[in-house]
Formats: C-alpha cells, sequence, structure tokens
C-alpha cells in the first residue's frame, strides 16, 4: 500500500526580506491530522514560514507542496487565520459578511451565497460562541472577540489544512478556551493544524507535535520527544527567562 502524501512538505525553502535572509534551508514535512504548535523567538521566521507556504511572500530558493502537489492546485483545501493585528478593522462590513468571506472559495468570487452557505457560516460563529454578534460592525469588537470572527471564517472554509498566526495573542480567558476547544473538533476530524504560538507554558498541553524555528528549523517531532531543554536552549539562545522551568520539562519527559 503506497504511504499517503504528508499534507505539507517544504524542501530548503529560504526567505529573505530586502535581501536579508529570514528563513534558510528549512526542509519540513508534516504528519496529518495533528495540531502543531510553531514555536521559536520573535523574528524567528514563524509568521513568514506561514506566509511562504501560502504564497503570500516570494521565496528565495526551495519548494513548497501540499499533499505532493504545488499550493495553487491544492490552496482550496487551505484555511488561514492571519494576525490580527495585520487587518483594517475599520473596514465597513459585519460579522456575518466577514465569516461567508471564507464560502468565497468553495463559491467562486462571482457567485453570491445563498441561504445554506449564511446557515454555515451562523454555525461556525455558533461555534466560536458568537452568534448574537452576526450584525455588529466588526470595528465594535474586542479584541477576542475579533480573533472569534476570524476564526469562524476559517471554520467556514471547512479546510482540510489550516494555517493560524497567533490565534491567542492578547486574547481573553473565555477566548482561548473557545479557540482550544475549536481546535481540539478539528484535530478529531482528521484536520491538520499549525499554530503559530508564544506561551511556551501551554506548549505540552495544546499541541500533539512542534516546530522550533530560529531562521533555521531547530527541531520538529512530536511534542513529548522534541520539547526539550536541550532543543529550547538551541532556538532561544540566552533568553532563558522565557522558558518553562526544567524540573516541569524533566516531568513531562
Amino acid at each position: 500500500m503506497k504511504p499517503r502524501t504528508s499534507p505539507v512538505s517544504v524542501e530548503r525553502l529560504s526567505v529573505a526580506y530586502h535581501k536579508k535572509p529570514v528563513l534558510r534551508e528549512v526542509t519540513y514535512e508534516s504528519p496529518e491530522g495533528e495540531l502543531i504548535g510553531i514555536i521559536g523567538p520573535n523574528g524567528a521566521g514563524k509568521s513568514t514560514f506561514i506566509k511562504a507556504i501560502l504564497g503570500l511572500l516570494p521565496l528565495t530558493s526551495g519548494s513548497v507542496k501540499i499533499y505532493g502537489q504545488p499550493y495553487r492546485a491544492k490552496q482550496q483545501l487551505i484555511g488561514y487565520v492571519p494576525q490580527r493585528e495585520s487587518v483594517d478593522w475599520d473596514f465597513p462590513t459585519d460579522v456575518l459578511d466577514v465569516v461567508l468571506m471564507g464560502r468565497y472559495g468553495k463559491l467562486g468570487w462571482f457567485k453570491r451565497p445563498g441561504k445554506p452557505d449564511r446557515e454555515i457560516a451562523m454555525s461556525c460563529l455558533e461555534k466560536v460562541g458568537m452568534t448574537n454578534f452576526s450584525k455588529r460592525q466588526i470595528s465594535q469588537l474586542s479584541g477576542g472577540q475579533q480573533q472569534r470572527v476570524f476564526l469562524a471564517r476559517a471554520l467556514a472554509q471547512d479546510a482540510t489544512i489550516y494555517f493560524m498566526d497567533e490565534p491567542f495573542a492578547g486574547v481573553d480567558a473565555a477566548t482561548e478556551k473557545a479557540i482550544i476547544q475549536v481546535l481540539q473538533e478539528l484535530k478529531a476530524q482528521q484536520k491538520t493544524v499549525f499554530v503559530v504560538h508564544h506561551d511556551l507554558q501551554t506548549v505540552t498541553d495544546y499541541f500533539d507535535s512542534i516546530m522550533l524555528l530560529n531562521m533555521r528549523l531547530i527541531a520538529a517531532g512530536p511534542t513529548k520527544q522534541t520539547f526539550t531543554v536541550e532543543n529550547l536552549q538551541k532556538t532561544y539562545g540566552g533568553r532563558l527567562a522565557l522558558l518553562p522551568k526544567q524540573s516541569d520539562l524533566e516531568i513531562m519527559g
């Protein structure tokens, strides 16, 4: 029986901004149906890695494959939650319309969403606890509420692979709990989910496997084997104040 192709494969991927290298020679094959944390210090290239896979940034070198094919051939399988800070929240639209944008990949840009699409969008809002805000202007939402709306939009895409860029950044405890619940549901549906994440204290609770990035791929694999003091020191260098207590890692191991 032929083994199934990896959901996301990158080969010697390199990216530069204004000729300054940001990612260097990253080679990685993702597992399928797992929650994958992308971990590393600020400026390590975590968001760049996602954007390079999605074709939002040009590659200096290397290749990206989605189930063994170029991204453009499989882009309908992808859902994306960008950083909240990168969005113009003053744009005059309401919550339901934002979530309906997630349906255009299924419809094509020239077909208007119908009643079934609205029902799907409302179901996605229900999953993130935002049903009562469907007619609210997005500019009137709190940061946590905005993040939930973007998560609902990604769910409306009904994707196979999800990329989430710091979905937990600056959210309240209730929103974090809602996001985790959605991630667990996606995993139960055998979706593959990449999450850029900063809180090292919750890595072992949230993710099945991790990537440790600092311009290069330092380590990747199942969280229990990969989230070690040695690998974290290689990734973060001398910034040990950021790391979990060594005793916690030893207990985990």
